[in-house]
């Protein structure tokens, strides 16, 4: 963790100092650069509980309680070169908390850990140059969790045309290491001694998991009222793609770990639509399609309407509709056959429609809403599937300028 902080830092002196450079440059007739300069700095904290009765960790059956309280922090500088360039950099950190009921049964007795922490610095650097109408990017990702340790990288470029609109390309890979940390009726404890008669148990085992995503977009101003983007991504993983304590249980009272092919390619598809309806009402819809080689397909719909209320206070309620059909390796609790080559009893990977609707607060006047806090912004959602899983989550966003 310290050397990827000093990895921030250093990164973000050699910016500055490149400003630096750029200001003390002779041919700077035109273009005088402005450093760096604090921008945006944006607090999020949420609370997020689940409830259900399909837990992948017994097999498909027991309780897939959770609880999760999450908190970000982002800051963002804005500076210009001395091409008159804009560039933005965006360091972040969230720290996630969570307790899962279902994760205690890993050891059968439910006396193994039901909880945990997940922290995930990023750092994005961005480079727009109006006067070509073009952009560039990279990002730089790190998360660790006690089952798994994620390193993403990624870069982007974009174009806009001369009709209002741009093209875009995203590249992204992450790589992942997964440990296998399996049920307890599973474990086989060996035990080392040393020379000096000291024993230690073996270290878990991690197996990897690498992600590329290539994400191609289109947006247009059709009309002083309307503007749409179209999203296409490729997604190929490879790698240990299930998780080592999700067990299932044959029909022939037997059990085993989940087993799933070790690469997998999705193809997702959306639009988005935006409707000006007047001054004070905005319509944003979105639908996406998704197919993968493990056999789901799914929909999306989704409609938000923020509504002004006043100037600067606007209320936005949102409704998502979601379906899928099941992936070929998934039956239900005791249903697979030990002949099966591959299986899980993950109900995430099964078939279900899902609704997720709330409402988003917002309150932005032109002079802040305090010295320092220029917006405010409170979030509410309901989740509910067919599979009997239900959750809420509250988020609040504080941001300061």
């Amino acid at each position: 963790m310290k050397k990827i902080c000093l990895t921030l830092v250093g990164i973000y002196m050699m910016v500055l100092h490149s400003f630096g450079q750029y200001q003390q440059d002779k041919d700077t007739t035109f273009y005088v650069s402005k450093p760096l300069k604090i921008d945006e700095i944006n607090l999020v904290s949420s609370y997020y509980k689940q409830n259900g009765d399909h837990s992948a960790v017994t097999g498909g059956i027991g309780t897939e309680k959770v609880t999760d309280l999450s908190n970000g922090l982002e800051v963002k500088w804005v500076g210009w070169d001395y091409m008159n360039r804009k560039h933005t950099l965006t360091a972040g950190l969230g720290i996630d908390h969570h307790t899962s009921a279902s994760s205690a049964y890993v050891n059968k007795s439910g006396a193994s850990k039901t909880g945990g922490s997940r922290i995930y610095p990023s750092l994005n650097w961005n480079m727009e140059n109006a006067k070509k109408g073009t952009g560039v990017g990279l990002g730089i990702y790190f998360s660790k969790e006690y089952n798994y340790t994620s390193f993403g990288l990624d870069a982007e470029v974009s174009k806009k045309t001369k009709n209002n609109g741009e093209f875009g390309a995203k590249l992204r890979g992450y790589f992942d290491r997964v440990k296998l940390i399996y049920p307890s009726e599973f474990v086989q404890e060996v035990t080392v001694t040393s020379a000096s008669g000291e024993e230690s148990r073996n270290r878990i085992p991690s197996k990897p998991r690498t992600t590329g995503t290539l994400s191609l977009s289109f947006s247009q101003v059709i009309n002083k009222r309307l503007q749409g983007i179209i999203l296409v991504d490729g997604v190929y993983q490879n790698g240990y793609l299930g998780l080592p304590f999700h067990r299932v249980y044959f029909n022939n009272g037997t059990e085993a770990i989940e087993t799933l092919p070790s690469n997998r390619l999705k193809l997702p598809i959306g639009v988005r639509l935006n409707y000006f309806l007047g001054d004070k009402i905005i319509l944003r819809s979105y639908y996406r399609y998704y197919i993968d080689s493990w056999g789901l397909q799914s929909h999306t719909a989704s409609l938000e309407v923020p509504v002004k209320i006043t100037p600067f206070v606007s209320v936005a309620p949102f409704y998502r509709y979601y379906t899928q059909t099941a992936v070929k390796y998934f039956a239900p609790y005791e249903t697979h056959t030990s002949a099966d080559q591959y299986y899980t009893s993950n109900y995430a990977l099964s078939a279900f429609n899902s609704q997720f609707y709330g409402v988003n607060f917002r309150v932005a006047p032109p002079k802040g809403i305090t010295k320092g806090l220029s917006a405010l912004e409170l979030r509410y959602g309901h989740y509910s599937q067919t599979t009997n899983l239900v959750s809420n989550v509250i988020s609040v966003n504080f941001t300061f300028k």
